[in-house]
């Protein structure tokens, strides 16, 4: 037995009667269960009661055992001293408050069905990818549908605050943000906090004073990345070395500490290549938030994206080695990715504060674009889990990452509704 099943049995009331008593037989009516606290603390606040004649309001602890309570010495915290009901599943032991009062208590073991009961305990029992792998194909269809679009929406408020954070930071400059998400998706994993550390060290006023100059640019960010650190027999390796001594004693600049990486990379995915491209969007787009913002089909976002790393890069992947000629547009997958994880939760953020409550252009962007091809997707689809674009597999992932990973079926509408199979 967890806690966490005792937090969900009394939140939403799935008892086998509403009949209840404390252990001194003393009846008890739920008018309100309170609001469930997931920080140090009571586990409910706000809660009112009825118990024998007398209405209290206060709240709720809840244990699995009632010496729980001297466990976690609730009996000298005065955080505790407003509890009006002790919930645990077994009682073995009589708890008084601080004041010497005993605390009237539920014992929730013979008020739960059974079944539930056998139900959650194979649901968390099961040593499976996730717990209700056997199962998760008897759920109606059209709830994994709407508990897909809640999961994005999940996912999207998450990253909004996040977002929002940056926006903090930066006295609400949309451009800034956007130069900043933009920059740890082009580090992909390997080189996302790199890149992050990247761009916070050239101050965004620095880079847009030198965003007509793709030379600049990529000085800037090469220089910074401590990759012009080295002696070249190389002409364009010279001239962005030179360029970069000069921006960095002008805008008295302090590189990164650390080095990028290659390793396990393929080519076209080098850092030296994403600095390149990244470098090249902003030189073509000066104000990058306001081009994409008003933009409501996924072409016209890409066409923003449509670029390719400097010339030098069309024969070398890094500096001073030369490779067979080839084009380094970024390619659509990865500009679908950017899309899916940096401008649509920009976007509904956006929305947001602008106080808009219809999100349907932002969905309808997600519905346009083809669903992420990963090993989590691929196992939800041998799942029978239907991925049809990519507001389906961002849900997907949210679920996995947050719901499954974590065991939080109970907080899940699908391990609530496999409860009562």
């Amino acid at each position: 037995m967890q806690e966490d099943f005792l937090h969900y049995i009394w939140q939403y009331q799935k008892l086998k009667s509403n009949k209840l008593e404390t252990i001194d037989g003393e009846r008890i009516q739920v008018i309100s269960v309170g609001q469930r606290n997931v920080n140090s603390g009571p586990d409910f606040f706000n809660s009112r009661l009825v118990i024998g004649d007398q209405e209290w309001a206060g709240n709720v602890e809840i244990h699995i055992k009632t010496s729980d309570w001297y466990i976690h010495n609730h009996e000298i915290d005065e955080n505790y001293d407003n509890v009006i009901l002790h919930v645990v599943w077994e009682d073995d032991v009589v708890v008084f408050d601080a004041y010497d009062n005993p605390v009237k208590t539920l014992v929730l073991k013979n008020n739960v069905d059974e079944k539930i009961i056998e139900n959650y305990k194979k649901l968390l029992s099961n040593k499976l990818w996730i717990n209700c792998e056997s199962d998760i194909h008897t759920v109606n269809s059209v709830l994994l549908m709407s508990l897909k679009d809640s999961f994005l929406v999940a996912r999207l408020e998450r990253k909004s605050k996040i977002i929002q954070n940056d926006l903090n930071k930066t006295q609400n400059n949309w451009e800034e943000v956007l130069f900043k998400q933009l920059a740890k998706s082009f580090g992909l994993t390997a080189n996302t906090h790199f890149f992050e550390q990247l761009v916070n060290s050239i101050s965004y006023s620095v880079f847009k004073k030198e965003i007509t100059s793709r030379l600049s640019l990529e000085a800037l960010l090469f220089g910074q990345a401590n990759m012009l650190d080295d002696d070249l027999n190389d002409s364009y390796y010279e001239q962005l070395k030179n360029e970069y001594l000069f921006l960095k004693r002008k805008y008295n600049l302090m590189p990164v500490v650390g080095k990028v990486q290659f390793f396990r990379m393929r080519p076209a995915n080098f850092p030296t290549i994403r600095l390149s491209q990244f470098a090249t969007l902003y030189s073509l787009n000066k104000n990058m938030f306001s081009r994409l913002i008003e933009n409501e089909s996924v072409q016209e976002i890409k066409q923003v994206f449509k670029v390719k790393a400097s010339s030098y890069w069309d024969t070398h992947y890094v500096f001073g080695k030369i490779s067979n000629k080839k084009n380094l547009l970024l390619s659509e997958a990865f500009v679908e990715r950017l899309i899916i994880n940096v401008f649509l939760p920009l976007k509904y953020l956006y929305y947001k504060t602008l106080g808009k409550t219809n999100f349907d252009v932002v969905f309808d962007l997600y519905k346009s674009i083809q669903p992420e091809t990963n090993g989590v997707i691929a196992k939800f689809k041998q799942l029978n889990i239907k991925v049809d674009h990519a507001g389906d597999s961002q849900a997907l992932l949210e679920l996995k990452k947050y719901y499954c990973d974590n065991n939080k079926c109970l907080n899940c509408k699908i391990g609530n509704k496999l409860l009562y199979l």
